[in-house]
């Protein structure tokens, strides 16, 4: 039921809250952003969270997609990826969860952000904060077990697994049951933080204006003094 059923669950209320929300909640698709209330600690706290995120979910992507035989067929050893991927998650993790502190005590702390906090918000961030501290778990019971040379199942070799099947229609089970209690910990939280997802603030992930990396530049005035035959005079103004 966990690891054959409930991933299919997740996966419908992700998709299907999310075409919900954008058909019937447009107007309440969004942050809710509450810096005029507070910018002093938002500006050190959110680029915190979301950079480290950022690189946590790239680290999540490589590792669920990528199978152990493509790294070792690109020349990388078992070793080296452990060493960059634990030193990467450890550094990613600590700031994800640095930054989301600061924006909970931020929002705890400042009376008109913490007025305006919804019971939706605090379950939002009790799972988020959940996720991440599971996430730095498994990265912990890794990092002990490459030093104490105990036996912990590699994640690629049963959650990754796991993970990719699901997406041909034929969960692996066994891989997933085979893994840490650390990693069952944090893939059960994280399938909670996806369910919860459409249905709160961070539905906004949606609506990033990726659009930005790729536009056209715009100019709205020459950097130069010189003007042009076609630029009218500039006129005085009131004296």
């Amino acid at each position: 039921m966990l690891w054959g059923v409930l991933p299919y669950v997740v996966l419908v209320l992700f998709v299907g809250g999310a075409l919900w929300r954008y058909r019937y909640d447009q107007f309440g698709w969004t942050t809710r952003s509450s810096q005029l209330q507070e910018s002093r600690l938002l500006r050190i706290g959110s680029p915190l969270f979301h950079f480290g995120l950022l690189v946590v979910i790239v680290g999540h992507a490589v590792g669920l997609v990528v199978p152990r035989e493509w790294t070792r067929a690109a020349g990388v050893s078992d070793a080296a990826y452990h060493a960059v991927a634990l030193g990467l998650g450890a550094v990613a993790g600590l700031c994800t969860l640095a930054g989301v502190a600061l924006l909970v005590w931020r929002r705890r702390t400042t009376g008109p952000v913490f007025s305006a906090t919804t019971a939706n918000d605090k379950v939002m961030y009790l799972v988020l904060v959940l996720a991440i501290v599971a996430g730095l778990a498994t990265t912990l019971v890794s990092t002990a077990a490459e030093f104490t040379g105990a036996h912990e199942p590699d994640y690629r070799t049963t959650v990754s697994v796991w993970w990719r099947s699901i997406w041909v229609l034929s969960p692996d089970v066994p891989a997933m049951a085979a893994s840490g209690a650390a990693f069952k910990v944090h893939a059960l939280v994280g399938m909670a933080l996806f369910a919860l997802f459409p249905f709160t603030r961070l539905v906004h992930a949606f609506s990033a204006p990726w659009f930005y990396l790729f536009r056209p530049y715009v100019v709205y005035r020459s950097r130069d003094g010189r003007t042009g035959p076609a630029v009218r005079a500039t006129r005085r103004g009131w004296s």
